[in-house]
């Protein structure tokens, strides 16, 4: 259930235990035959084949550009405008670079509809303000990373792009009504579920106040985790659970495991991040609703892990 990044002494030693995935950064990815090395040494430390994940989406969140001294695509918003036979090509350019290296998941697209000029950490992210566009654009990708067997993961629902600040830095509130809600930004999202072209949902770290009057970030949110479930029965996974929008819920791994969330991220394989997901193991034992959930999450990992060949 949680793919841990390579900061820390952990990683090993957590692979060996069955970690689930690895997250790659920029300063993990120096040169092209060190990146490949690296994945193949932690290979040989996994317990099973983990998802060996990165955040590859062009333009702003490119993390191979110390490869090549700089970026190298476009993000979603001006390769979708160059039209989609360029977005097409980029898309598996980007595909034949990660299966190089050895990466099987990356978080992408991203299919927030960019409705707030002012917003700080989607803008050119997004393919478009028009949600009917960022279907088209994110179709496009997601067919071409399946082609290439590469797992895709659409993100952040319910939809970031009408925040005012970015949930790296503080927790968003989001006031639309979900009429507004299912409008616009949670479309994208349905369409693609409806056309079995989700393997991940990523739900954003934003208070939603079509689902909660309290308080709460969506991925803590049983409501709204509820409501996905709604149509979704994949793998739910979380953004970066180090993220200050979580900075007030000191167990929010524990609330997001309840309300329905399968898979955790988190930047760091330090000391801390494998105490939280021991201290959840042992609370497991003796907590039966806590288990079911834990088993559950591992039962769709393990069906999406099963779909990709990964693993028998």
């Amino acid at each position: 259930m949680f793919v841990l990044g390579c900061k820390g002494d952990n990683l090993k030693s957590a692979l060996n235990k069955g970690l689930g995935g690895v997250i790659f950064f920029k300063d993990d990815i120096q040169s092209k035959e060190d990146f490949k090395n690296l994945i193949k040494d932690l290979s040989c430390h996994a317990k099973t084949m983990p998802f060996f994940s990165i955040d590859q989406e062009g333009g702003r969140v490119e993390r191979t550009e110390n490869i090549w001294g700089g970026k190298r695509y476009l993000s979603a918003k001006f390769a979708y405008e160059k039209g989609l036979n360029f977005l097409e090509a980029q898309t598996q350019k980007i595909s034949e670079e990660l299966k190089e290296y050895g990466i099987n998941l990356n978080y992408a697209p991203c299919c927030d509809v960019n409705t707030n000029s002012k917003n700080p950490i989607i803008g050119e992210r997004a393919f478009s303000s028009n949600p009917d566009e960022v279907i088209e654009g994110a179709k496009t990708v997601i067919n071409i990373y399946r082609k290439n067997n590469i797992i895709s993961c659409i993100k952040h629902f319910p939809g970031h792009g009408d925040a005012n600040c970015d949930s790296h830095l503080t927790l968003p509130r989001i006031d639309l009504s979900l009429s507004e809600m299912e409008e616009k930004h949670i479309k994208p999202f349905k369409t693609l579920i409806k056309e079995n072209l989700a393997d991940i949902v990523m739900v954003a770290h934003l208070h939603c106040t079509c689902f909660d009057d309290e308080v709460i970030p969506s991925s803590l949110s049983k409501n709204a985790i509820s409501y996905l479930r709604k149509y979704y029965q994949g793998v739910i996974c979380s953004d970066d659970m180090v993220m200050k929008a979580l900075d007030n819920y000191d167990n929010a791994c524990e609330m997001s495991i309840r309300a329905g969330v399968n898979m955790f991220l988190y930047r760091y394989s330090d000391d801390k991040t494998i105490n939280i997901i021991e201290n959840i193991a042992q609370k497991a034992l003796k907590d039966k609703t806590l288990q079911n959930c834990i088993e559950v999450s591992y039962e769709k990992i393990m069906n999406l892990k099963k779909a990709y060949k990964l693993v028998n």
